[in-house]
């Protein structure tokens, strides 16, 4: 897409709202907190209504939230969100940005199209042990047939499809840019071309396109706004901070949004968000898993001995996009944590030294 007519559709997505750097949006108090403090708490759908809780009533050391805040705004952060049982704790907006901006979600978005497969299983519109063929057609790679038909739908949700990713473009998702290089299932590679082809089989196998069935099924009915935006090869979805902080909560709590049930299929979530194979411990279904004993990152081939975060919750999953954009959630703590901005210096597409620096000052405050 030429550049005018990202910027086009972009401009379309942001409405303006006039807000200040280090701003934080006034929400309505919380009067009524329920007796039970591990209920979570759901947004109104359609509304910009959303309780809030003061840190200090959660016991927090409230010393250390302005070093958090200036920590953030120096890496280049545009919004930042705490919630707690679903209720706003922290809710900063800084470096020009506001409640209402649009920013990518990049990788990090990775994760919705891992709910919208799910979806797609529970309704017996595709099933992840399917040749992806089945839905992509036996030209969609420039491999064998052989090859084509070892290389399942879950192959893509686990980066494991073993296409060839020492391509000049590992965006590309024309036929001849997917070669072979490894049986699938053999090698963990973080390759975008493969998971991006996702959402054509989603289309194939529900016969609408993806962005229509992801709006119905996920986006409208939680309350998100936002859109996914062609960029070249890649699918990118945009959306408020805010948003991206409903889909924690849906994640929180396992598919289901308030009484609402949307993946209901809790076998494919806990596989979603458990180790999905043996060549990566620390990567679920699109998902980022903390606490195993060892990761693989985008870019690298090596695999490295430790926590994925250190200093994050060993139950931690995430959802993290190129520029440090970050969904964190924590089931222990009923926490959802959410990051979107600029760069932080690192310019690496998913894990980054940005995600245990900002645990480090979290922990500061919620310990």
């Amino acid at each position: 897409m030429k550049k005018n007519s990202i910027l086009f559709l972009v401009s379309i997505l942001c409405s303006t709202l006039s807000c200040s750097d280090n701003e934080s949006i006034e929400t309505i108090d919380n009067e009524t907190i329920s007796t039970d403090s591990n209920t979570i708490y759901f947004p109104p759908i359609n509304s910009d209504t959303w309780e809030t809780i003061p840190a200090q009533d959660l016991g927090w050391n409230i010393s250390n939230e302005q070093p958090l805040y200036d920590f953030l705004e120096e890496k280049g952060t545009k919004a930042f969100i705490i919630l707690k049982n679903g209720k706003i704790v922290i809710e900063k907006y800084l470096n020009g940005g506001s409640v209402s901006d649009n920013n990518p979600w990049y990788s990090a978005g990775k994760t919705l199209t891992a709910f919208t497969v799910g979806i797609a299983q529970q309704e017996n519109l595709l099933d992840i042990n399917d040749v992806s063929a089945t839905y992509l057609g036996t030209g969609w790679a420039n491999i064998t047939t052989e090859q084509q038909n070892a290389i399942t739908v879950r192959n893509h949700l686990t980066m494991t499809t073993g296409l060839d990713y020492n391509v000049l473009n590992q965006n590309c998702t024309d036929a001849n840019c997917f070669t072979y290089l490894n049986d699938s299932d053999n090698v963990w590679y973080y390759h975008n071309a493969a998971y991006t082809i996702l959402k054509d089989i989603i289309s194939e196998a529900t016969n609408q396109e993806y962005n229509t069935y992801f709006d119905v099924k996920i986006k409208n009915r939680i309350g998100m706004n936002g859109a996914w935006i062609t960029l070249g090869y890649a699918n990118v979805y945009y959306s408020t901070a805010r948003s991206m902080s409903r889909f924690g909560l849906l994640s929180l709590n396992k598919g289901t949004w308030d009484t609402t049930q949307i993946l209901t299929d809790q076998n494919y979530f806990t596989q979603m968000t458990t180790t999905s194979q043996v060549l990566n411990q620390s990567y679920g279904y699109l998902w980022w898993l903390n606490g195993k004993s060892s990761y693989r990152v985008p870019g690298f081939e090596n695999e490295f001995i430790g926590s994925l975060i250190p200093n994050a919750p060993d139950d931690l999953i995430a959802g993290l996009g190129k520029n440090d954009q970050k969904l964190y959630i924590v089931p222990s703590q009923n926490l959802v944590i959410v990051r979107m901005g600029d760069d932080t210096g690192g310019s690496l597409l998913g894990p980054s030294g940005f995600d245990n620096e900002l645990w480090g000052k979290i922990n500061l405050l919620i310990k």
